[in-house]
């Protein structure tokens, strides 16, 4: 028969001890692997032109790490102009980029493009301007009539230039453009070659008080002023990534948005954070152009009221009016949500401006 061995009170100390080393130490591990942090999402991201004081927002969110609390790690390539950046953007050689809405809409009408949608309006104005010498006669808006306007290759403002002459009952016939290369746009403009340039306001005409054109000179007439509806440079996304990593494409906003809140507090702080980054910046010049930016393109009467990165539905559609009147679409007419998506932009109270 074979005899039980008693418990004794020592080997119950033993199983106690046992239990106390082996039990938390696994729950430790189970717990380290529940609380180890994800990886970042790699964003690849465009802009459409060189860095310059206008793309503070973006700048900060980096340098401060509003983009490594968001949970995402961002690289920045230059594209050639917005078409490229659209380009990019819809091939997925970039998953976001900054362009031109304006310049999105007539890409999207096109037969072959792919379902690239805007997600963020920076600047809730676009910056279309005509930068007419005062000197030569032009103090506003109707002085262009029987004036020279240089017209730079791929230049978008000229394209809202129906609809801005038809609401201000000018006579296009009368203007001759002039068509010119980008490079020498406002060097011929400084030379008097031209009456007016078209171009972008915080671009052409701080670059023209640079080559040493008197600011009182310079007449800028901002189509936001005389009628335009049109939105300006937006955030976009190429459609499988948005579909793939959404909550990055939302954390990328929200930085971008808290960016853009410290470049409206500090906008000298911001500068200098800009500045560091381009090879040959001047603080003023690039100070001076973030400040035009936000006063006449950020800060209008309806971010003021609704927020920042969004739209208005009613005026989009009028803005698309505005861009028919350049030529009609090819194809349907699209609705604001065929090139906006609002469901990436953060919380409303995070985009009101204080």
């Amino acid at each position: 028969m074979c005899m039980r061995r008693p418990v004794t009170l020592l080997a119950l100390v033993r199983l106690a001890l046992l239990a106390a080393v082996v039990v938390p130490a696994w729950l430790s591990d189970h717990e380290a692997l529940a609380e180890e942090p994800k990886r970042p999402v790699a964003v690849m991201f465009a802009l459409d032109r060189p860095l310059d004081g206008s793309m503070a927002p973006l700048v900060l969110a980096a340098s401060r790490g509003l983009f490594a609390t968001e949970g995402v790690t961002v690289t920045i390539t230059t594209a050639k102009g917005s078409p490229d950046a659209i380009a990019r953007v819809a091939s997925g050689e970039a998953d976001m980029a900054l362009a031109d809405i304006n310049e999105l809409i007539r890409y999207r009408d096109a037969s072959n493009s792919q379902p690239v949608k805007a997600v963020f309006v920076l600047f809730n104005r676009a910056p279309y301007a005509i930068i007419a010498r005062r000197s030569r006669g032009i103090n506003g808006l109707g002085d262009i009539e029987g004036k020279t306007l240089g017209v730079a290759e791929g230049d978008l403002s000229i394209r809202l230039w129906p609809a801005v002459a038809r609401h201000n009952h000018l006579r296009p016939e009368t203007i001759k453009l002039s068509r010119v290369g980008a490079a020498v746009r406002e060097p011929i403009l400084s030379a008097g070659q031209v009456d007016a340039v078209s171009g972008f306001s915080y671009l052409s005409a701080l670059n023209l008080r640079d080559r040493g054109v008197p600011a009182a000179d310079l007449a800028v007439l901002r189509f936001a002023d005389y009628g335009c509806e049109a939105y300006g440079h937006a955030v976009i996304v190429n459609p499988g990534f948005a579909a793939k990593q959404p909550a990055a494409v939302k954390g990328f906003l929200s930085a971008l948005t808290s960016g853009l809140q410290l470049a409206i507090k500090d906008p000298a702080g911001a500068i200098a954070d800009v500045v560091s980054r381009m090879d040959d910046g001047s603080r003023e010049l690039e100070l001076q152009r973030l400040q035009s930016v936000l006063v006449d393109n950020v800060l209008t009467p309806d971010v003021r009221r609704d927020g920042i990165g969004g739209i208005d539905p009613a005026r989009f559609e009028r803005a698309l009016d505005q861009l028919a009147e350049d030529g009609k679409f090819h194809h349907k007419r699209p609705q604001p949500a065929d090139i906006f998506d609002d469901s990436f932009l953060p919380p409303a109270d995070s985009r009101l401006v204080n």
